[in-house]
């Protein structure tokens, strides 16, 4: 039976941040950032572990990292525990295929997010104001409707709390034209790549979400990518316009949690065995359509 991975520990080794799902370690002038089996939802950590989830999340980005390599460079420096400092070996067992050394950055404080279609906050937004941050939409669209063409929607980086839409000069404004500029390029350039080869495959990502670093005056991808966490993927066989869609991604989870009596409000209950099973189901199975592999790499 798989182990799960809940809290890590990794005696002497210095903390960096403990995140909703992952935990980031120092080493020396890098960090290590291992993705747990927690799964979060409506700014709560969830009680229960989803399995395969942490490797699922560290071997899809580096799947992403690499294909999309030419348009920005990112932060991955390996995720083979062959290549990581010797200090990390008596870990081994519990670091394999859910960790990543990365290269340390300055983090832009902004989440960038691109939307092709018109669902979750998103389509929200603009049933209220008929636009999605600062950005107008055509009348008449409908729930899950593809945009004539996909936009950058940034957002606040709450480290805790929910993240909150914000306009483009809002982005301007805490980092500067040309910075706010250049991301806004390359999300753009990023969904468009990947969405492309995801239909290819099958699957429509509806939005994702980015994070970026500076290496020095360098842009840097960070975190993770087109991961089930970070974007919403549908399979297009079943895409119907109308309506929200059936998700191989976190949305299973939180569409769950909004049957249930629990008011997001006091601490959330535990997920049947059947929700966990079926989560991590679907984490496997967009890592498999996505990658081609049949196993965890």
């Amino acid at each position: 039976m798989e182990r799960l991975i809940g809290d890590i520990e990794l005696p002497g080794l210095p903390l960096f941040r403990k995140g909703k799902v992952r935990d980031v370690f120092e080493v020396g002038d890098k960090l290590l950032i291992v993705a747990t089996d927690r799964i979060s939802a409506f700014d709560w950590v969830l009680p229960s572990l989803i399995p395969s989830k942490g490797k699922v999340l560290t071997q899809l980005s580096k799947f992403w990292f690499d294909f999309v390599g030419l348009v920005v460079p990112n932060h991955l420096l390996s995720t083979e525990i062959k290549d990581f400092p010797p200090v990390l070996t008596p870990f081994a067992n519990v670091l394999a295929k859910r960790s990543m050394l990365v290269k340390k950055t300055k983090v832009i404080p902004v989440e960038c997010v691109v939307r092709g279609y018109l669902a979750g906050s998103g389509w929200k937004e603009y049933q209220a104001t008929g636009k999605i941050s600062g950005i107008k939409v055509p009348k008449g669209r409908k729930e899950s409707d593809q945009l004539a063409e996909p936009i950058f929607t940034p957002s606040t980086k709450a480290e805790k709390g929910h993240d909150v839409n914000i306009s483009f000069k809002d982005v301007e404004k805490e980092i500067g034209a040309e910075l706010a500029g250049k991301i806004r390029k390359t999300s753009l350039e990023l969904y468009q790549k990947a969405a492309l080869y995801a239909v290819s495959k099958g699957i429509i990502i509806a939005d994702t979400k980015f994070e970026f670093g500076l290496d020095g005056d360098e842009l840097i991808l960070i975190d993770e990518i087109f991961t089930p966490d970070s974007s919403r993927f549908w399979p297009l066989a079943s895409y119907e316009p109308g309506r929200s869609q059936p998700s191989l991604d976190k949305q299973f989870v939180r569409d769950y949690l909004e049957t249930t009596t629990w008011d997001k409000n006091t601490p959330p209950p535990e997920l049947p065995a059947e929700i966990i099973a079926k989560t991590s189901q679907k984490y496997l199975e967009i890592y498999k359509v996505l990658t081609g592999l049949d196993d965890l790499a």
